[in-house]
Order: C-alpha cells, then structure tokens, then sequence
C-alpha cells in the first residue's frame, strides 16, 4: 500500500499532520482508482497542491461550500468511489452536520472526512477556529466512526484502514508542526484497538490524538516522583476500545483522560460511560477543556492555560494520587 521506513517517518513529523496527509494521499491513490478528494478552498492547508496539480481528476475543489461538500461526497460514495472530504476541523463537522446525520450516517454512504488543525492549535485566530466540541457530536450519530491520530505516522495508518473500513470515518487531526513522533516504526493498527505504548503500575493515562505525546512525556516525569503511570493510545474514540479500559482498571490506583476537547462528549466521556457499568473501580479525572469556549492565544499558551501540557498533567496527576 505505502512504503513506511525511517526517513518517511522522520519527514512526516517534520512537516506535521497536515502536510502528511496531503503526501500520503499521493501514495494511497495509486490503490484505489476510483478515488476522489473534495475540498474547500483547503489545497495548500491540507498539504493538497501536489496531488491537485498531478491528479486534477482524482480532486475537486467546491470552495467555501462545506454543506454541499458532504452532499457532493454522499453522491460520489452512492456511485461506488472511494471519496475524502477535508478543510478546517470546524468547518468540516458543525457547520455541516445535519448533512453528515442524514447523507453519510443515516443513508449510510460511506467517506472519510478529514478535520484540520483540530483542539487548540489555531488558537490565534480565535474561538471560531478550534474545534473543542465536534468528537462529542461526531460521537451520537450512528454509523460514524472517529479517529484522532498521536502522531504524523498515525495519520497514515488511519487513512489507509479508513479506506478499507465498513462506515464513514473522522479522522481528526490535532497538533502542529513539527509532531513530536510516537512511533519511529511501523506497526499493527487497527481501528477501534488502542495501543499501550508505556505500562505503569499506580496509574493509567488513556490519551489521543496530539495530547499522547505530552501524556507520554509526563509519565516520564511522574516516574521521578516515584508515580509509575501507563500510557495507553486511544487513536480511536469511537469505537472505543472498552477490553483496554476494563484490562487497564483492574490494578490502578487513578483512571487519567486527556484530550484536546471538552471534556463532555469526547474521550472523557466515552470511557466514563464504559465506567458506569462497572461497580468497583478506581477514580477517574478528565483533563481537558472544562465546559467553556476556548480563549485566543498560542498553542502552548493555551496548553498550559487548560493544563494540558507536561507540566499541567504532571501536576494534576500528582495532586490527585495523593489524595488517594
């Protein structure tokens, strides 16, 4: 399908999620002939200007129109072709979801939609570019799977098992550039299966997307405060892995999510409701954005505001198992 060694990795996280995507594309589609990419006014943003200048009739641009680029999708899906929907995360999913309910959901046409720059990283152009609340929308429609890779690698992986997958897929992409790299060779993936990717004994961290990597790094950072914390990959939100939650709860003093979401709706609440059937199981916290609109600012800026970055989930993490 695509070729995965260590100099690929390396200009992957180099460029980012977005710029992988766009690079990537240009590999999967020699497998899948009937292959279409639809965007709005998105080419450069989604690293696409390679692929729409090679391949003019494997891409269609409908400008700033996301609406009726689900509908064009839905048509194009109806007819048999492999179809990939992209622009900004937002715009991808709110401003068109009555369109994905009813086109790809409820008639089940199946695509694969690809929401950029999602969570916090587009902070300096204001609320209305972060997308802190699509996951838990994404999540009630049926028929409606959603994958939030934790690194540039991820990314491709999740392309080409959406591709190969029964119903429409979300893939969502957090982070910025470069991406801190989880994985520095290839590996088996499977949508709906998280990935451990560190084991620890007190505490288990469940994290996805851009947020597995500060996860992973705090873990370091708690092993010096004699707290030893798994880091388990949740890629995929829905499903989620519920065998990994009930595995990682039987020997845990705390139960960590952290997601660049609200979180109501999102990874929090999805293993929260996993939880509710289980009668003896340790405590939970969810590190997130707490119920409210996100603030303006940088990347970092707004990590740190909403505890997110290494510094804030050590902290958290700290206070909590003490308490215990």
């Amino acid at each position: 399908m695509i070729e995965i060694n260590s100099k690929k990795i390396d200009i992957w996280s180099k460029v980012g999620s977005r710029a992988t995507f766009g690079l990537a594309i240009l590999e999967i589609e020699k497998n899948f002939k009937d292959l279409c990419v639809i965007t709005c006014d998105v080419s450069t943003s989604a690293g696409l200007d390679r692929f729409r200048k090679q391949k003019p009739e494997k891409y269609v641009d409908l400008g700033i129109s996301e609406q009726n680029m689900i509908g064009v999708a839905a048509g194009l899906a109806s007819e048999g072709h492999d179809v990939i929907t992209t622009t900004f995360a937002p715009f991808q999913t709110l401003r068109c979801c009555e369109q994905i309910k009813v086109n790809l959901g409820y008639m089940k046409n199946k695509v694969i939609m690809v929401g950029l720059a999602s969570g916090l990283i587009l902070g300096t152009l204001g609320y209305t570019h972060c997308s802190i609340e699509e996951v838990g929308v994404l999540r009630s429609i049926p028929n409606i799977s959603i994958i939030s890779p934790a690194d540039s690698l991820e990314v491709v992986k999740a392309l080409i098992a959406s591709l190969k997958y029964k119903d429409s897929v979300y893939i969502r992409l957090t982070g910025g550039a470069p991406s801190e790299v989880i994985y520095n060779k290839d590996y088996d993936f499977e949508i709906g299966k998280a990935i451990k990717i560190k084991e620890g004994k007190d505490v288990a961290i469940f994290s996805t997307g851009a947020s597995v990597a500060n996860s992973a790094n705090a873990a370091k950072h708690l092993e010096k405060e004699n707290i030893s914390s798994s880091v388990i990959n949740f890629h995929t939100i829905k499903p989620v892995d519920k065998a990994m939650i009930l595995k990682e709860i039987k020997s845990k003093k705390l139960i960590v999510t952290v997601e660049e979401h609200n979180i109501i709706g999102g990874l929090a609440s999805a293993v929260s409701e996993v939880l509710a059937e289980i009668s003896n199981k340790p405590k939970m916290i969810s590190l997130g954005i707490n119920d409210q609109y996100s603030e303006g600012g940088t990347y970092n800026f707004l990590l740190k505001k909403y505890g997110l970055n290494v510094e804030g989930i050590v902290r958290r993490v700290s206070e909590e198992i003490n308490k215990i």
